[in-house]
């Protein structure tokens, strides 16, 4: 069976991006830790698995495929100072996903493949409510320090 290189891509590009948000969240988890903010942490190691659930997903697709999941191009994750830093580079990131599987969808319904349309469309809705999760969490950050906490 010939694979689709554009198909193939938006896989590996998809799984890179899960992985790095997993590094991410999973960090961003551990410092909330250290700086003794337990719920945050909490909250961010429930993101991270969700991420890595997302993974999973991506690389049985693959695997189905006949593709070798092989994540060679993580980015870095964003250094941060802060809370609000945590919730800016968290924006970004899940932004970009949507942008990503937005584009995926798109692509596959176009040239008929359901089941990976089906595939990044979860994915794209789920991501979406990421986002919803880290605009709610921002827009709490700054109206606690519009109060003065």
């Amino acid at each position: 069976m010939l694979m689709d290189p554009k198909l193939t891509g938006y896989l590996r590009r998809a799984l890179n991006h899960e992985m790095a948000a997993v590094q991410q969240y999973l960090t961003q988890s551990t410092l909330c830790e250290l700086w003794g903010m337990e719920e945050m942490a909490d909250k961010f190691m429930r993101e991270s698995r969700e991420e890595l659930e997302h993974a999973r997903r991506l690389i049985r697709h693959m695997l189905a495929l006949g593709l070798l999941p092989n994540c060679t191009q993580l980015p870095a994750i964003s250094a941060t100072h802060s809370l609000k830093e945590m919730w800016l580079a968290d924006w970004q990131l899940e932004a970009d996903i949507i942008h990503l599987y937005a584009e995926a969808s798109r692509y596959c319904a176009r040239v008929g493949d359901e089941t990976a349309y089906r595939l990044f469309d979860e994915l794209l809705q789920e991501e979406r409510q990421h986002l919803e999760w880290v605009e709610a969490g921002l827009a709490a950050l700054e109206e606690k320090e519009s109060r003065g906490g």
